[in-house]
């Protein structure tokens, strides 16, 4: 039991790698705290849980509104008396387009959905994890934006998910003292809604990696698990990299 009586968040929670997420956390013995859109979701994901004898609650609003982060703090605090770490694993692309053709609003939503949202959760996620003397916080990047920027299109969220990775640094470095771990998973490709349900598509991103497939939720989040578990814990501050290979395979 890997993660026994600890309170995890987990943001982006109603499907792909945060749904699986929170059943493998909760498989592994902690309370969890499950965030997103679809109310209707995140309520079947709950009941799964409670009928395997796991323990979890939800709250489902939109992580650009800065009094949801601060919600699902409280909601761990009343139902769990405390906080032990947070797995943020919210994301979009947007609309793929050059910059020089982008459209502001789908600049402003990007950043406001991948990087911002980030900040809101962080800053109220601290708080009862320095109460507590310890804690380990996650974000989701990409190695878009961080190994290779270059993709064509994906200018908004290659600098929204690079950004990802420099608050973590600014946060590790901030709260070691508080025995807080702060680091940021940077998957490859994954078969999630985000990636779309064409099988031919899906083909051709498992040939960019090196192992020549894409993963599965579960196995990205096995990754999280480990860095939310005291197995990684002299860990922070890193970029952890689990993307199949990709990202020695493309250049920009």
């Amino acid at each position: 039991m890997l993660l026994d009586k600890k309170t995890i968040i987990i943001i982006g929670a109603s499907s792909g790698i945060g749904a699986a997420a929170a059943r493998i956390f909760a498989a592994a013995g902690a309370n969890v705290v499950l965030g997103a859109r679809r109310k209707s979701l995140l309520d079947q994901l709950v009941n799964n849980i409670s009928k395997s004898k796991g323990k979890a609650v939800s709250l489902s609003g939109d992580v650009k509104d800065e009094e949801y982060s601060s919600a699902l703090v409280q909601l761990a605090l009343s139902n769990f008396g405390g906080l032990d770490a947070a797995f943020n694993n919210t994301g979009t692309v947007g609309e793929l387009s050059s910059i020089s053709e982008m459209k502001t609003e789908n600049w402003q939503d990007v950043i406001a959905t991948n990087s911002t949202s980030a900040y809101f959760a962080a800053k109220y996620q601290v708080l009862p994890m320095i109460e507590r003397g310890a804690g380990s916080i996650l974000f989701t990047s990409s190695f878009v934006g961080h190994t290779n920027g270059g993709l064509s299109g994906m200018g908004a969220y290659a600098a929204s998910k690079a950004g990802l990775v420099g608050l973590t640094q600014s946060l590790a470095g901030e709260h070691g003292a508080n025995g807080i771990r702060v680091n940021t998973l940077l998957p490859g490709g994954t078969k999630t809604a985000m990636a779309g349900d064409d099988p031919e598509a899906h083909e051709y991103i498992a040939q960019l990696h090196s192992l020549k497939r894409m993963a599965s939720p579960d196995e990205i989040a096995k990754v999280a698990l480990f860095l939310m578990s005291d197995h990684s814990s002299f860990i922070t501050g890193s970029a952890l990299i689990a993307d199949g290979g990709i990202s020695i395979r493309l250049v920009s």
